[in-house]
């Protein structure tokens, strides 16, 4: 077994991925520079299996990722208008838990044989009404600026109830513990339960992708221009890859792929920079498994950053972070923010640029992103949907 490991990582974070390489017929792994504790696989964390899938590597949001759209809009055009854009973005696109889209979304993917063969018709309503909506946690519509002053789109989320709701049986069909310190799910690629699963990421991946490109199309709408450059990816999937001569199920859990001359689109935080990179080839890029960051790196867990109070509103564990000192970094940042909390505030995360420089070698960068817009699900608005 190879692994191969970036950046600077706790413990706990190490094992959970070593316990994933001692597990089924794992040949290869890497954990991005971005990685963190995850469910029964790392955050950042990407593995090769000659025969199996980790339920467990996909995760419950299958199909979480991001999509870009560069207009021919410059910033300094609608700048002034910018506060107004981000409350219309708020009217039209559905954020927290359980939403349901206000636009009945009919889409093609709502005929495929996926349902059956994933065993999930019963689902086609709930996934029918939440198509296009965005949902709580990490997940986002951010408005960039680049280089050159042009506006891009950016979003992140994923298959939202019906992914959840796919793992969650496929879980059940193979008897996995529940926790963060437990072995992976596997189930074999070949067996009854893992032809149901791989049909269920299938379809999940084509309802994360219609979602996205649904969500950003009507923000192009607000904003006006038209798109003249696109950036899309998953970051949490299975995908059959050959790499060095051999066929895996290569499994990437909040991991970016970067194939040579792939790109991806990968954000910071919502007081921080994003990027559009490119894969590069060299022998580290193919030991890497092709694979880079999906995001900044959480540092804190939530309960830490906004700390936990008793019954009477008394702190039992005070915040790490206050509300006023995320306004203040955004302030700064010249960031203006619809949602959002102390959770997902920029002090707790890394800071991008200093995970994608242990990455230097195996992507291209070509383009910075400041954000000047983000939107996300207000405090409270707690979604079992993120990842």
């Amino acid at each position: 077994m190879e692994t191969r490991i970036y950046g600077e990582h706790d413990e706990k974070t190490i094992k959970q991925l070593n316990r994933c390489m001692e597990a089924g017929s794992a040949a290869k792994g890497v954990l991005c520079a971005d990685g963190h504790l995850g469910y029964a696989h790392p955050i950042g964390g990407v593995v090769a299996y000659e025969e199996h899938i980790s339920i467990s590597g996909v995760g419950f949001d299958i199909a979480c990722g991001n999509m870009a759209l560069r207009l021919d809009t410059r910033y300094e055009d609608i700048a002034g208008q910018a506060g107004t854009i981000l409350r219309d973005i708020g009217k039209t696109i559905s954020f927290g838990i359980g939403q349901k889209n206000a636009v009945t979304v009919d889409h093609e993917l709502f005929d495929s044989p996926l349902w059956d063969e994933a065993g999930v018709r019963d689902l086609k309503k709930m996934a029918s009404q939440q198509l296009g909506t965005v949902g709580s946690g990490n997940h986002y519509v951010d408005l960039f600026e680049d280089e050159e002053g042009f506006v891009w789109i950016g979003v992140h989320f994923g298959s939202r109830g019906l992914g959840h709701r796919i793992t969650t049986k496929h879980l059940a069909l193979v008897g996995a513990k529940d926790g963060m310190e437990v072995d992976p799910a596997l189930v074999h690629h070949d067996s009854e339960i893992g032809r149901s699963y791989l049909a269920g990421v299938a379809l999940g991946g084509s309802y994360a992708y219609a979602g996205r490109e649904w969500v950003v199309e009507r923000v192009r709408r607000i904003i006006g221009g038209n798109v003249t450059d696109s950036v899309h990816n998953h970051h949490n999937f299975v995908w059959r890859e050959n790499h060095g001569g051999r066929d895996y199920w290569v499994v990437r859990k909040g991991a970016t792929p970067a194939f040579p001359g792939q790109r991806g689109f990968v954000g910071g935080s919502m007081g921080d920079n994003a990027v559009i990179l490119r894969g590069v080839e060299n022998e580290q890029s193919a030991d890497s498994l092709y694979s880079t960051v999906h995001g900044a790196g959480r540092v804190f867990g939530r309960m830490e950053a906004k700390g936990k109070k008793n019954r009477r509103g008394e702190w039992i564990r005070p915040p790490r972070f206050t509300r006023e000192e995320m306004d203040s970094w955004l302030r700064e940042k010249g960031v203006l923010l619809r949602g959002g909390d102390v959770d997902e505030s920029p002090m707790v995360y890394r800071r991008l640029d200093e995970v994608l420089a242990y990455h230097r070698g195996t992507i291209a960068i070509e383009h910075t992103l400041r954000p000047f817009a983000v939107a996300m699900a207000g405090p409270g608005e707690f979604d079992p949907y993120k990842d």
